[in-house]
């Protein structure tokens, strides 16, 4: 792999069929080294990935990649009839090498090989590396996971030993170990690196971090951490820029109109002083004339002072990146300490597991892990009680569980943002209603939006106001992989809400950042079809 492996862009332009323009003319290099790609979902980091890699052909302009492409998009289009060596590209080298160890010496075969005589072991060694070790090359896709089939993607794409290499969000659908396999790979990458993820820890071992905003890109060296301070300190340069440009703006609007009161008091003097002096009418005009034009130069300098202010305070205000945190309070949330709210006992689903014992308390904050298809999502469902376990006992106290299953189904996507907090929160008053959504950032026209149109981050904030202000307002929250999909932006307003929250939840998630700042107090793991306590994650 070439370490002097890079992309340029040149001039692209893409437009979506309805002629929403999504590049105008970018032109940006991408050097060698492991590169962040970050910006709010919709900002076009997948499709810039697709023009990169060819999977979609811009308008204008130019894509020029030094070296082997290799590209994992975030929708594998993979078929379930497919085989493991059919994914993996090695299949028809595979059959060559048995036919050639079997006695048939057609000359097809040796050409089809060619130096590949160690594809099988390559592979294998490929799949270890990626936790896929005891994956037959003949199974089916349709049977495996979903995180096996991103890891299986990715080795796919590792055996082409690419110099460019580019992953749109390679982390989602990923178990904690399956993510640790994943940031070691790519700790060791020698290439050139493209990823776009919303996985802060994946972040953090990046060599710099790539901005897109507004179809241009700006570049930050250091890793995701360094790149948030940055972005601070950015903010609060200005921050001050703006307060300082206000500051002019109020001293010059102040300087004009004490310039214009003197003015008006010279020509209110010295029209009694003409008056009294008696002189001629004609010696009188001109002199009135000269002061008119004096003051009005006078004026239009200080008006001139003025819209300059004005400009710098705009450019100070433009250059600030707006903070869209969600900040509210949820009193109605509170659950008295140690107050029991769910009961499990023996609880037997399946073979997923097996007498299992789970107690939740008020108000915990409990971290559920477990690998990838180890049950996670139907215990949950066993607790919110759309679930009956096939044995054991189950008591739940007076209160209300709300679950926000990762499809985030909850809302009526032919209703409005409004209209779906009216029918969870009907005695809510509607100016409080609209306070609230403005809160949660639909403000003016978006809380008018129907549900169906949103993005994945306005879909989230209006699920949590509807959940989290509905009457009565819930207790205990299960939440499933609440940041798969998010961007980090939308991932933030998430922790913002659920620090706010005075309930116990419990919340599946593999992001490790995530969890720490919800402030997790007790962690459980699915293991062997027991519910264990660990000491952490």
């Amino acid at each position: 792999m070439s370490s002097d492996a890079y992309v340029v862009v040149s001039g692209l332009s893409f437009s979506w069929p309805d002629d929403t323009p999504v590049f105008d003319g970018l032109s940006v290099s991408f050097p060698g080294g492991r590169t962040g790609l970050v910006a709010p979902n919709g900002a076009g980091k997948s499709t810039l990935l697709k023009l990169v890699a060819g999977a979609l052909t811009p308008a204008e302009g130019s894509v020029t990649i030094d070296g082997v492409l290799g590209y994992l998009p975030q929708d594998l289009p993979l078929t379930a009839g497919l085989t493991v060596a059919e994914v993996l590209g090695v299949a028809a080298v595979l059959r060559a090498i048995k036919a050639v160890e079997s006695g048939d010496v057609d000359e097809e075969h040796f050409t089809t090989i060619g130096n590949d005589w160690d594809l099988e072991e390559r592979t294998r060694a490929q799949l270890d590396r990626l936790g896929l070790a005891d994956l037959e090359l003949d199974r089916r896709l349709g049977t495996l996971s979903g995180g096996q089939v991103v890891s299986l993607g990715l080795a796919a794409q590792l055996l082409k030993q690419p110099d460019v290499l580019l992953l749109d969000e390679p982390t989602n659908n990923l178990d904690l170990d399956a993510r640790h396999r994943l940031y070691d790979v790519l700790d060791d990458w020698r290439g050139c690196l493209l990823v776009v993820s919303h996985d802060r820890a994946l972040l953090d071992r990046v060599d710099r971090v790539a901005e897109l905003d507004g179809g241009e890109i700006r570049f930050y060296g250091g890793n995701f951490s360094a790149y948030e301070e940055a972005v601070a300190a950015e903010r609060e340069v200005a921050e001050k820029n703006i307060r300082s440009a206000e500051q002019e703006v109020k001293r010059e609007k102040r300087e004009m109109q004490q310039a214009r009161e003197r003015a008006a008091r010279r020509a209110s003097n010295a029209q009694r002083n003409l008056s009294n002096a008696g002189l001629p009418k004609i010696f009188a005009g001109n002199m009135k004339r000269n002061a008119e034009v004096s003051a009005a130069k006078a004026d239009g300098t200080h008006a001139a002072r003025l819209s300059a202010a004005k400009t710098r305070l705009d450019q100070a205000e433009r250059s600030l990146k707006e903070e869209q945190r969600i900040s509210v309070e949820l009193p109605q949330t509170a659950v008295p300490a140690g107050r029991t709210l769910f009961t499990g006992s023996g609880v037997r689903v399946r073979d997923l597991f097996d007498g299992a014992d789970l107690v939740i308390r008020g108000p915990e904050r409990i971290a559920l892990a477990a690998p990838n298809g180890g049950g996670k999502s139907t215990l949950l469902r066993v607790v919110e009680g759309s679930l009956t376990p096939d044995s054991g006992e189950v008591k739940r106290a007076d209160g209300r569980i709300a679950y926000l299953s990762q499809r985030l189904d909850l809302l009526d996507d032919g209703r409005t943002v409004a209209e779906n907090l009216a029918s969870s929160a009907p005695a809510m008053p509607p100016a409080e209603r609209m306070n609230l959504l403005a809160r949660f950032l639909f403000r003016g026209p978006r809380a008018h939006l129907p549900v169906g149109v949103l993005s994945g981050g306005e879909r989230l904030r209006a699920t949590l106001a509807c959940i989290l202000f509905a009457e009565p307002a819930p207790q205990l929250l299960l939440l499933d992989e609440p940041t798969n999909n998010l961007d980090l932006v939308s991932s933030g307003q998430l922790e913002s809400a659920l620090n706010a929250y005075q309930g116990a939840f419990v919340v599946v998630s593999h992001d490790e950042r995530f969890l720490n700042e919800v402030r997790i107090d007790r962690w459980l793991r699915l293991e062997d079809g027991k519910l264990l306590e660990a000491a952490r994650g």
